[in-house]
C-alpha cells in the first residue's frame, strides 16, 4: 500500500488559535507521481507540506509518508523526504560545493558516498562550471537547481518542492521542470506547489486548495471537464472591467471573470455568442469580439473556487 501511495492524508487539519489553516484535507499521492498542489497565497499549501515533512504537528486527522505517521514518527519521516522550502535555505556566503558538502553531512552522508552524491548533484544541476562560486553570486536558475540538488543528496523517495521556481526566468523554469520530469521517471514522488499554470499542466494530477480546503483533485484533462456541458468564450471589447456588469446580466451567462484586458464567460449554450456580442455592442462596448476557447487551468481554478465558495 505504501509503495503505491507513499503520501496518505486523512482529514488532515491544522489550526493556529482560532484560524483554521488546513481544514480536513484528504488525498493520496502515488509513487513516481508529479503531484501539483495549487492555490492562492494563504490557501494552506505550505502548512500542509510542513505537516507532511514532520516539521509541524497536525491539529487533527492523520497523515503518513512512506508508512510513517507524521505526528508520532516525525524523525523517520524527515529521514525519507527531501524538502525545498519557499524561503531560500542555502548559505549565501558558502560556495556551491561547500553548500552541497554541508547539506550532505547534515543528511548523514560521509566519505566516498558523500563525494559521489555531490558529483551527482553538480551534474544534474548543470553546475560543473560554478562549484567554486559563492551562492550569493549565482543567477536565480542556478541557485534553484543547487537547492534541488541539496534536497536530493540523500536520495529521498519523496521530495516536497514549495514554489521552487519563484522569481526565475522562463528558460530556468523549463530546465528545472525537465529535472522534475527525470526524477519522476526514475521513481521519485514529487509533491510540488506552483503559481504558474503552465507548470501545473506538467503534473500528473493537480489538487486545488482554497481557504484551507481541498476543492478538487484530478488530472488536468479531467479537471477541464467541468466545462463539458457549457461553452467558454473570450470576450474582447473596450473597457472590459465595466462591461462585466452587462455581461453578467445576460440570461444564460453563468460566470464572468476578468483576464487582463479580456473577459472569459461561461455560456449555457454556444448559440448565445451572437446575443452576447450584440448586447455588449448595444450597451456601448463596440467593437466586441466573442470567440470560443479551450479552458485553461486558470479558468478551471476560478470556476471551482467560485463553486466551492458557493457550496
Amino acid at each position: 500500500m505504501h509503495q503505491s501511495s507513499p503520501v496518505i492524508c486523512r482529514e488532515l487539519s491544522r489550526s493556529f488559535g482560532s484560524f483554521v489553516a488546513v481544514d480536513r484535507v484528504s488525498f493520496e499521492v502515488k509513487g513516481g507521481e508529479i503531484f501539483g498542489f495549487l492555490g492562492s497565497n494563504g490557501a494552506g499549501k505550505t502548512t500542509t507540506i510542513r505537516m507532511l515533512c514532520g516539521l509541524l504537528r497536525p491539529s487533527g486527522g492523520h497523515a503518513e509518508v512512506m508508512g510513517f505517521d507524521v505526528a508520532t514518527q516525525a524523525r523517520e519521516v524527515k529521514r525519507r523526504v527531501g524538502y525545498m522550502s519557499q524561503r531560500f535555505s542555502l548559505y549565501r556566503d558558502l560556495t556551491v560545493r561547500e553548500n552541497l558538502a554541508f547539506w550532505g553531512g547534515a543528511y548523514g552522508l560521509r566519505g566516498v558516498r558523500l563525494q559521489s552524491r555531490i558529483d551527482w548533484a553538480v551534474n544534474i544541476g548543470g553546475l560543473s562550471g560554478a562549484t567554486r562560486a559563492l551562492v550569493r553570486d549565482l543567477p536565480g536558475g542556478f541557485a534553484q537547481r543547487l537547492a534541488l540538488g541539496c534536497a536530493l543528496l540523500h536520495e529521498p523517495p519523496v521530495v516536497f518542492l514549495d514554489e521552487p521556481t519563484g522569481g526565475v526566468d522562463a528558460e530556468a523554469r523549463r530546465r528545472f521542470w525537465d529535472l522534475i520530469d527525470d526524477l519522476a521517471d526514475s521513481g521519485t514522488t514529487v509533491f510540488v506547489t506552483t503559481h504558474y499554470m503552465d507548470e501545473a499542466e506538467r503534473c500528473h494530477r493537480v489538487a486545488l486548495m482554497h481557504e484551507g480546503r481541498l476543492l478538487a483533485l484530478d488530472s488536468v484533462p479531467r479537471l477541464r471537464d467541468v466545462f463539458s456541458r457549457d461553452a467558454l468564450v473570450e470576450v474582447r471589447c473596450p473597457k472590459a472591467a465595466q462591461a462585466m456588469a452587462v455581461l453578467e446580466g445576460i440570461p444564460g451567462v453563468t460566470e464572468v471573470a476578468l483576464f487582463g484586458a479580456r473577459l472569459h464567460a461561461v455560456l449555457g449554450s454556444p448559440h448565445l455568442q451572437a446575443r452576447v456580442q450584440a448586447t455588449l455592442e448595444g450597451a456601448g462596448f463596440a467593437p466586441t469580439m466573442v470567440e470560443g476557447i479551450v479552458p485553461s487551468l486558470e479558468d478551471v481554478f476560478i470556476h471551482i473556487i467560485g463553486s466551492g465558495a458557493a457550496a
